[in-house]
């Protein structure tokens, strides 16, 4: 299931090509993070230096150096340590950094500012992500002091570009390795929500569904890609609601918005179901406009189509529904027009997926939205969100959230859903909880 070693250099070869050979590129790892005191959270890879190693330890710079004799590709990483390793496990080392990890040499990362500043000389840029870790802006300018006191002043670049103007339109296309882990994570996540949907019964709480959505990655392999949102009634309108402690009731609909992380590839699916097992009229009728809206959404995701239209399809039939029922008032256009839909449909419909969840891309190319391409891979989310409080609707119809999001490839001929092994249409709902 692992990305072999050799895509990951053809990736460092391809942004050493874009970078030209009178650049270096500098990235480094996530730092690790502590949770409280000596507690540290479970470390987790920084997705950028992922993307161009697969190497999964903390404490460590690659450095690419296009056009160098001795190497291009050069790991700096910690050394293989007894003591250390008695306490934290087994360290990869410089040794495997090259054999097992494709790279043409590495250093311990205890000699990085003796040898990286003479490695660096000469280069007329930097290209790498200044700004994001304070330690790691330090290290670099230190380099570059050491730099200009290499025998009586060295070469030092006269530029510092930004890193992701290269290696993010890169990481927008996946490859077909790339989309086999984000199926692999698609099937784990939407075992983990019809596990979710079996246990989701009134009188339960909101954590002991969440509780069955992490059982589910974790014994598959996986990690949960973001906080899981267990939201019941009320709760579904509040769009990032993490509370997840509130009992479930009898009549409400439950949104769950959960996704797995496979080998550090996200998924990301929502769901709304009734917990008593059927919608009801108020209910059924919102659900069935976020459906027509995600499915006509769904639609647009094609080769050539721009990136924005899966979101003006889904706002103009979702406007259009509410309208028939009378939730909005007047005609659909001039609600558009207008924006008065947004009091109702605040989110945009789609986003990047991919090592992160919400991924790295341009949405917008010289002012205008992106097209789309095989390779690229969005979420479809649509929803409806009527507060509790708001008194320009009838009150059966306030504090009602639904959000139904799907994962989609961009194929050369159209798209594939990724998630679709979680039922959506209400008939599938209903006969999946009526088994429970």
């Amino acid at each position: 299931m692992n990305i072999a070693s050799e895509e990951f250099a053809r990736r460092r070869r391809q942004l050493m090509k874009m970078a030209r050979e009178d650049a270096v590129v500098l990235i480094a790892t996530a730092p690790e993070r502590m949770r409280n005191a000596d507690a540290a959270w479970p470390y987790r890879q920084d997705s950028d230096f992922h993307y161009l190693s697969g190497f999964p330890e903390p404490d460590a710079v690659l450095a690419l150096l296009p056009g160098r004799q001795h190497g291009e590709m050069v790991l700096f990483c910690r050394e293989r340590d007894p003591e250390r390793e008695r306490w934290h496990g087994e360290f990869i080392g410089t040794e495997r950094a090259v054999a097992d990890y494709g790279m043409d040499d590495a250093f311990p990362i205890d000699d990085i500012d003796d040898i990286l500043p003479g490695m660096i000389e000469g280069r007329a840029r930097v290209y790498c992500h200044f700004g994001r870790e304070p330690q790691f802006d330090a290290q670099l300018l230190g380099w570059m002091r050491r730099l200009r006191q290499l025998r009586g002043g060295g070469v030092v670049p006269k530029e510092f570009v930004a890193l992701g103007h290269l290696l993010h339109d890169l990481r927008l296309y996946k490859s077909r390795a790339e989309l086999k882990l984000m199926r692999a994570s698609a099937a784990i996540a939407a075992e983990a929500h019809l596990a979710g949907m079996a246990m989701a019964r009134a009188g339960r709480h909101e954590y002991e569904v969440e509780a069955e959505l992490l059982r589910i990655m974790r014994s598959r392999g996986a990690v949960a890609a973001f906080p899981p949102i267990v939201a019941g009634g009320v709760n579904a309108c509040t769009m990032h609601y993490q509370a997840n402690r509130a009992p479930l009731r009898q009549g409400d609909l439950l949104l769950i918005d959960a996704g797995a992380e496979l080998e550090c590839y996200a998924s990301d699916i929502s769901r709304s179901f009734p917990i008593s097992g059927r919608f009801n009229r108020e209910q059924r009728a919102l659900y069935e406009i976020v459906l027509t809206a995600q499915h006509a959404a769904i639609d647009e995701v094609k080769p050539g189509r721009s990136y924005s239209t899966a979101h003006d399809v889904a706002v103009h039939v979702i406007t259009e529904g509410l309208c028939a029922l009378g939730l909005l008032k007047g005609d659909p256009v001039e609600a558009i027009a207008q924006g008065s839909y947004k009091r109702f449909f605040p989110a945009k419909t789609s986003h990047w997926l991919g090592l992160d969840v919400h991924d790295v891309g341009d949405y917008r190319v010289d002012g205008e939205p992106r097209m789309l391409e095989p390779g690229m891979v969005l979420t479809v989310e649509p929803g409806i969100y009527i507060a509790p409080d708001d008194m320009s609707v009838p009150e059966a119809w306030r504090g009602i959230g639904i959000r139904i999001e799907d994962d989609v490839a961009v194929t050369r001929d159209g798209n594939e859903v990724l998630t679709v092994d979680v039922p959506k249409e209400p008939e599938e709902i209903e006969a999946l909880l009526a088994g429970r």
